[in-house]
């Protein structure tokens, strides 16, 4: 392949609990000018077996060790010869067999063809059951200031021509794919990004940026201030804290349910 449409980079480590329904999905996809390239940081446990009983023509597995999930995603970017990137994490999964389709129509039938494609997310569970919306809606139109309001489309759902795509910041360790979404809007003009209006990706809940939320929120808060400057980035986290409360309530089982 020596350059499919789309790239799926997909980066491990001792991920062999949740990769292989990660891999099914892709592996079952109704659209086929893709190419698979997972980026293993030194796995010792099941990961890499798992990953091998997937091979076929478009899937590469590299594995060798990283200093982490930032610089596994930019070993990706090199591997990459696709004209569109896209991250899929262990555990996480397109959400039908005809997702990538849908990403290849939007980005065929345009004229001009977008920078960047993105669609709706849902969490999940281990079994692949929906557990809720996720607690933000990808906007209609994708700004650079629609960012403001957190990370409003996932990294998972980020499609974005790979010409336009930075590399990722190593200095942060959380919160750099919110960064590099910014950097890929603002070198994408603003006609050119296209809404799919659809959930596209299943979102394995408890991620990284999950169990580490208070540094993941510091971090984010660096970049808004840099991106946006202080007072709107002092402004914008002030009004994530009654939708941080409200998501609070609504994930909190009742007092005397069934645990």
């Amino acid at each position: 392949m020596n350059e499919p449409l789309i790239s799926i980079i997909t980066v491990t480590f001792n991920a062999g609990d949740v990769i292989e329904p990660t891999l099914r999905s892709v592996s079952e996809q109704s659209f086929g000018d893709y190419e698979h390239i997972v980026v293993d940081g030194g796995s010792t446990d099941a990961t890499l077996a798992l990953a091998s009983r997937f091979r076929r023509p478009g899937f590469e597995i590299h594995s060798k060790p990283d200093s982490g999930i930032y610089h596994g995603m930019n070993r990706g970017l090199d591997y990459a010869r696709g004209r569109y990137v896209v991250f899929l994490n262990a555990g996480d999964r397109f959400a039908s067999h005809q997702t990538l389709a849908q990403y290849a129509a939007a980005i065929t039938e345009g004229d001009p063809s977008p920078d960047i494609v993105y669609g709706d997310t849902v969490i999940v569970d281990a079994d692949g059951r929906v557990l809720r919306p996720r607690h933000l809606r990808a906007p209609d139109l994708l700004t650079y200031n629609s960012y403001l309001d957190g990370m409003l489309v996932c990294h998972q759902a980020f499609m974005v021509r790979r010409e336009i795509a930075p590399k990722y910041s190593r200095e942060f360790k959380l919160s750099a794919d919110y960064d590099w979404c910014l950097a890929c809007i603002a070198n994408s003009g603003l006609t050119r990004r296209r809404n799919l209006r659809t959930v596209t990706v299943h979102y394995l809940d408890g991620g990284m940026s999950q169990k580490r939320k208070l540094a993941s929120l510091r971090e984010r808060f660096i970049i808004m201030r840099r991106r946006f400057g202080l007072g709107a980035a002092l402004r914008a986290h002030l009004g994530f804290i009654p939708r941080a409360l409200r998501r609070l309530v609504r994930v909190t089982p009742a007092a005397g349910s069934a645990r």
